[in-house]
Order: structure tokens, then C-alpha cells, then sequence
């Protein structure tokens, strides 16, 4: 098997299972006695502790270990908000912020604050300008990540963290999926980072609140951790997690020359290989080792099956593969097509075999699926027909049927004809207006149904 998901959870470092098993030995005491035990824990964890400080620029008293990342943002998101409350209530993030921030900001809402999700472009990159605009005199909090954990393009933190300097906003940095690849760049003022991203043990966060940040801890009050995570420190995972930090940083430089080129090479051969694919996210100010495209005409569930028949574990933000069969939050704010979605993000020490038997395996793969499905033919609308418009119904069918149905249809109409489509699946709001930009041809637009989801109109082109 070979393991394509490191971005969401990275395999155990060799360094990191040595610190876990030896600090299991000494540091299972509670580091604030003052008995040999304890101040055996106590070196163990301020060891540990400056090791992550100097590998995330902070100072040590800047940082503190949490239960997991996810537990780093909601603290460091409402510690955040409740410490700027006499400046207003106002927070802004990017409409493409890993779930932990939405749901932060979700929860502020319903508290009674406001929100301003700024849209991304279709590489998925916050646009400075829009960034900068969103922030408002009542502003309390700025969030963005510091590169997209589905499509792995970088976020100009750097710029967005002048522009709160400059309006006097702290800037939330989620660096979970860079933390690995370097410090994360800009004057920002809070950061929070999950060990199992970068190779250490899975229940360890880490959150950073800079000196001069106005903060208040919500909860019940802990002494531990500075009184801004509450529980018993986990020290064994605590010290696997820096010590993993510290090693992937050393191999950084040079593991990430050696994915980017193994990236590149996916980026540039899917397109040749399979027709209808878009590649997407930015191709250049992104991950070194992520890469994400979209195959139409394929059910994503049963692409991602396929592929791990195959061999290969890879993840999706496809609605095909959800539960509640809506598309990626992500995937919709970048306006891509999301059926038939691949993320493919490589472990360290993935070797240049492996990707090259997923671009032998991959065109297979997708050619059953679509198969299956009677996706139409590559080019099968090159032909002229004289009809003027076509109705297709696709109502009760879920993705990728209607957009399947909608390129059998282009073909039976002339150029300048157009294509309904009726349909009551949430995906095919964001799938339709992606397969007329891929595809060429002209979205004019939806109509609401009286008994319930749209046509969408569709212009061919060519």
C-alpha cells in the first residue's frame, strides 16, 4: 500500500515513536510537584516546550500545548475574541479555513457576534485587497490559515498580517498544515499547529499568543499551561510531538525540493492522461508536497474505493464521499468542479515508484468508474445538431449524474443552443457553472422551481 493522506494525518516519525517510548518511562508524573519524579516531568516538558518555541519562532512563554489542534483553535479563537471584547465584536476569516476555524466562527455568531467571510479566487487564495477590506473599526479578530488543507495553496499571511498591524487587529494563524515545511512568515499574533500533521503523536496541539495580545481563556480556569489549557499535560505525546518537529525541520529543505518535483510531475501527467480533469488550487505558491484535481463524470466514493483496491490511500472533497452529499466548503468557495475530487498528499520519503504506479494505476481506475456511470465520450459534442434547446431532467439524481446528464445533452444541441438541466441536488449549483468553465461553454444561469430546485441553463460554445 501506498499512503497518499499525510495531509490529514502524517505517519508516526521514527524520531517521534523513540521520544514517545522513552518519555513513557519518565514522564508519566505530575510536572508541578517538586519530588524527583516531578521535576523529572517538569525538565521533560520545558525541554519539550523550547524545542517547539524555537521551531515556531515564538518565545517560550508564548507557547503552550493543548489536547489537539483542533482544541488550539477553538481556545485561541475565543480567547482571542473575549480579550478584544471592549473593541468590538467583528471577526473576520477566509471563506476557505480549515472547519475548526468556521466552527469558531459559527459559534461567535450564534453568541451574537458578527462575521465576514472573505471569497477566495479560484486557486484558492485570499486576495489581499479583500482581506484588507473586510477588516472594520469594530474588528476584534482576523483568522487565515497559513496554507489550504485541501487544495495546499499558500495564504499571503504576510500581507494580511500588515494589514491588521496597520488597522490594529490581531491576526490568528491556523499553521497546521506549513508547520512542517518552516515557521510560519508575518508579523501575526496568535498560531495554532496539530502534532499529527507533521509526524508526531495524534492529541497534541500547540497554541502561540504573542506578547501584547489582549487574551482571556474561556472555561473554567486551570492552572496548567498558563491557565490557557486546561488538563494534565500529556507528556509523553508532548515531547514525541517537538522532538518530530525538530526532526522534519532538518529534513525539510531537501524533502521538499525532492515532493515538489514528485507533485509537478502529477500536476503535469494527470491532464495527458485522463480527459475532463482539472487540476486545481495555486501551481506555484503552493505545498511542496499536495497536489488536488478533479476528474469529471466520476463518482468520488467509488474513484477513492478503486484507488485503494489499487494500493493507494487517498482522500477527497467530494460530496460524493460525504455523508451529507455537499460539496467542500473549500472546493465551493474556489467555484471547482468537486466530483470525482483527488487530494494527494505525499509522506516524507515517498519514493518516485510509487507515484509513477499511481499514474499507471489512475487512468484504470477512473476509466471503470465512468464506465459504470455511462459518462459520455471525451469530444462526443463535436458534432452538429440543429436543435435549439434540450431539457434534460436530472431531479432526484445525485452528483455526478446531473453534470453526466448535462454532457451527454451538449452534444444534440447547436452551437448557440442551450441545455436546462433540472435539478434538485445541492452539488449541482457548484458542479454545473464548474463543468461550462472547464468545458468552455457559457452558464446563463439558475431559476428557482416552485416544486423545489433549479434548471440550470447552460450555452454551448463550441
Amino acid at each position: 500500500m501506498a499512503y497518499f493522506d499525510s495531509a490529514s494525518s502524517a505517519p508516526l516519525h521514527p524520531v517521534a515513536r523513540q521520544a514517545l517510548q522513552a518519555s513513557l518511562d519518565e514522564g508519566w508524573a505530575d510536572p508541578s510537584r517538586l519530588y524527583r519524579e516531578g521535576r523529572r516531568a517538569r525538565l521533560l516538558l520545558d525541554a519539550a516546550r523550547e524545542a517547539a518555541a524555537e521551531a515556531v519562532g515564538c518565545r517560550v512563554d508564548e507557547l503552550v500545548f493543548t489536547s489537539s489542534g483542533t482544541r488550539a483553535v477553538h481556545d485561541g479563537v475565543a480567547g482571542a475574541l473575549a480579550g478584544r471584547r471592549r473593541a468590538g465584536s467583528h471577526l473576520v476569516v477566509s471563506a476557505v479555513e480549515h472547519s475548526a476555524v468556521l466552527h469558531s466562527a459559527a459559534a461567535h455568531e450564534t453568541a451574537g457576534g458578527s462575521v465576514t467571510r472573505v471569497p477566495v479566487g479560484r486557486e484558492g487564495r485570499v486576495p489581499v485587497e479583500g482581506f484588507r477590506d473586510a477588516l472594520r473599526e469594530d474588528t476584534a479578530l482576523a483568522c487565515l490559515q497559513s496554507a489550504n488543507h485541501e487544495v495546499g495553496s499558500e495564504q499571503p499571511v504576510v500581507e494580511a498580517a500588515e494589514a491588521c498591524r496597520a488597522a490594529g487587529v490581531p491576526l490568528f494563524v491556523d499553521g497546521a498544515q506549513s508547520l512542517a515545511w518552516g515557521p510560519v512568515a508575518g508579523d501575526w499574533s496568535l498560531l495554532a499547529g496539530s502534532a499529527h500533521k507533521w509526524g508526531g503523536p495524534a492529541g497534541v496541539g500547540l497554541l502561540v499568543v504573542k506578547k501584547g495580545t489582549r487574551f482571556a481563556p474561556q472555561g473554567p480556569s486551570d492552572e496548567r499551561e498558563s491557565g490557557r489549557a486546561a488538563g494534565f499535560e500529556n507528556i509523553p505525546g508532548i515531547v514525541a510531538a517537538a522532538a518530530s518537529l525538530r526532526a522534519v525541520r532538518a529534513e525539510a529543505a531537501g524533502e521538499a525540493a525532492r515532493l515538489r518535483e514528485l507533485t509537478e510531475r502529477i500536476r503535469a501527467r494527470v491532464p495527458e492522461l485522463l480527459p475532463d480533469v482539472e487540476v486545481v488550487g495555486d501551481p506555484v505558491r503552493r505545498l511542496p508536497h499536495l497536489v488536488t484535481f478533479s476528474c469529471l463524470y466520476v463518482d468520488g466514493e467509488s474513484l477513492l474505493h478503486g484507488l485503494d483496491r489499487a494500493g493507494f490511500s487517498v482522500s477527497s472533497g467530494s460530496s460524493c464521499t460525504s455523508s451529507t452529499l455537499t460539496p467542500s466548503h473549500v472546493l465551493r468557495a474556489m467555484g471547482v468542479v468537486s466530483e470525482g475530487n483527488v487530494r494527494v498528499s505525499l509522506p516524507l520519503g515517498t519514493e518516485a515508484s510509487e507515484v509513477e504506479r499511481f499514474l499507471d494505476v489512475l487512468p484504470g481506475v477512473v476509466r471503470e468508474v465512468r464506465e459504470k456511470l455511462g459518462a459520455p465520450v471525451a469530444g462526443a459534442e463535436g458534432s452538429e445538431k440543429s436543435e435549439e434547446s434540450v431539457t434534460v431532467d436530472a431531479l432526484g439524481m445525485t452528483c455526478p449524474q446531473p453534470v453526466i446528464e448535462l454532457g451527454r445533452a451538449i452534444g444534440r444541441v447547436r452551437i448557440g443552443g442551450t441545455v436546462s438541466v433540472l435539478a434538485d441536488d445541492e452539488v449541482a449549483a457548484v458542479d454545473i457553472p464548474a463543468w461550462c468553465f472547464t468545458q468552455g461553454h457559457e452558464y446563463v444561469g439558475a431559476e428557482p422551481r416552485e416544486s423545489g430546485g433549479c434548471v440550470y441553463t447552460v450555452r454551448r460554445s463550441l
